[in-house]
């Protein structure tokens, strides 16, 4: 009888995958050991995945899929620059908190291979910040908002969300902070984070 790929298999698969790259790495992760976090065999792994490298970008494309289309909805809607800062920060720090590992998976894999974000350009749902840089302008111009380029707008507000979840050991030592509080930190950030950049970027 041909054997077929069974979806909760490789859900499990995923799963165990996404554990073992969070804790130990792309290049530390083993495949036997996902294969043992998974409850199958090494063969039936290597069945559903030829090859890590291919689970890897499986794992990173399904979480990336999940956050991507998220955030593009946000910067393509009808709302004002100031409530796109808001939600867009809300959405992404709620989505982190719920899957830490992911802007480590994205660093890892930008400086393993650079070109890696084309593939996920030609993703559907990927970002487009055509709308959100008209809207900048308009805005600047009718003084709403403080002259700023929409490009330094946006790597303001990446950045600044990004980061602690990138640097969170180093967050922990410097802060004395457990992890729980960590965790809070990072959910008050939703407002902190989006009212910083809104304070200085409107006109008063």
């Amino acid at each position: 009888m041909k054997q077929t790929k069974d979806e909760n298999t490789e859900e499990q698969i995923l799963d165990a995958a996404k554990n073992v790259f969070q804790t130990k790495g792309m290049e530390g992760a083993r495949m036997q050991e996902i294969a043992d976090n998974a409850g199958i065999n090494k063969a039936m792994l290597h069945y559903y995945y030829r090859s890590k490298q291919l689970l890897f970008e499986a794992v990173f494309k399904n979480a990336f899929s999940l956050l991507a289309p998220q955030l593009n909805a946000i910067l393509n809607d009808d709302s004002s620059i100031e409530n796109k800062i808001k939600h867009f920060t809300a959405s992404y720090i709620s989505f982190i908190v719920k899957h830490p590992y992911l802007p480590n998976f994205i660093i890892q894999e930008l400086n393993r291979k650079p070109d890696f974000i084309l593939k996920l350009k030609e993703n559907k749902g990927f970002p487009n910040l055509e709308k959100f840089k008209k809207q900048v302008a308009i805005e600047v111009e009718k003084g709403i908002i403080k002259p700023i380029s929409a490009e330094q707008l946006f790597i303001n507000i990446l950045a600044l969300n990004i980061f602690p979840f990138v640097a969170k050991p180093l967050i922990l030592a410097f802060t004395n902070t457990n992890k729980k509080a960590f965790k809070q930190l990072m959910i008050d950030r939703k407002t902190e984070v989006s009212n910083f950049i809104i304070n200085s970027i409107k006109n008063t």
